[in-house]
């Protein structure tokens, strides 16, 4: 079940949901790419009784699971920029100490001291040169990220907060997050890198379903969610 339509019928029982979706530029594109991969479920689900040698329906799902996957990698990107952006804007000494600590080459220095550029400026155009290839899929590059925007806990919080969404009925903790995220790229890696191919076989893959990727599309958006209320 989609979080929305979770949300939906836990109104219709009178319950209130604490879910407020962020309105930014970066979330609402990550709602869109996730959009892109209901989609491509969507026209698996109407190609089913079509089966044919010719066509493998669970390539319909299989794409759907890397781009839900890719997601979150590139809001993850994008959320780092903004708020490191911001944070080196402010220059405040409540900074994260690893962003106090984040270094510029000296020609970009140079450039900020005779004003050709702001402080902000050079600090977010480095933090994109060094972060653009990282695989912000992975939950301990993420952690690394994270570390630059804010000092809390975010993936105990983002524990917390799912948990609360689901009325006490779960009691995920950090590393239960982080297992699911880091489960969902592993697949996402087999799809991507070894075409899902059981492993010493050259025809068989693995099997996949639109339930499953349903449930992984909607665990992606539940996490996503988490943490960014953590982030405020």
């Amino acid at each position: 079940m989609a979080l929305k339509d979770h949300i939906k019928n836990s109104e219709s029982r009178g319950q209130i949901v604490p879910v407020t979706r962020p309105q930014t530029h970066e979330f609402q594109a990550f709602t869109t790419n996730l959009e892109y991969a209901r989609k491509m479920i969507t026209a698996g689900k109407n190609l089913e009784p079509f089966q044919s040698p010719v066509i493998d329906i669970g390539d319909f799902y299989r794409a759907a699971w890397v781009q839900a996957v890719s997601a979150i990698d590139h809001w993850f990107h994008e959320e780092l920029y903004r708020r490191v952006a911001d944070l080196a804007a402010d220059n405040t000494p409540s900074m994260p100490f690893q962003l106090t600590r984040f270094e510029l080459p000296l020609s970009m220095v140079e450039e900020v001291r005779q004003g050709q550029r702001t402080l902000a400026e050079a600090v977010g155009e480095h933090m994109k040169a060094k972060w653009a290839n990282a695989s912000l899929q992975n939950p301990r590059k993420i952690s690394e990220a994270l570390k630059l925007v804010t000092e809390e806990d975010v993936w105990a919080k983002a524990a917390t907060q799912l948990n609360a969404w689901n009325h006490g009925r779960t009691s995920m903790t950090a590393k239960d997050v982080k297992k699911q995220l880091f489960d969902i790229a592993d697949r996402r890696n087999k799809i991507a890198h070894e075409a899902d191919l059981i492993g010493g076989n050259l025809t068989a893959r693995r099997p996949i379903t639109a339930a499953d990727v349903t449930d992984t599309v909607d665990r992606i958006e539940r996490i996503a969610l988490a943490v960014a209320h953590v982030l405020g």
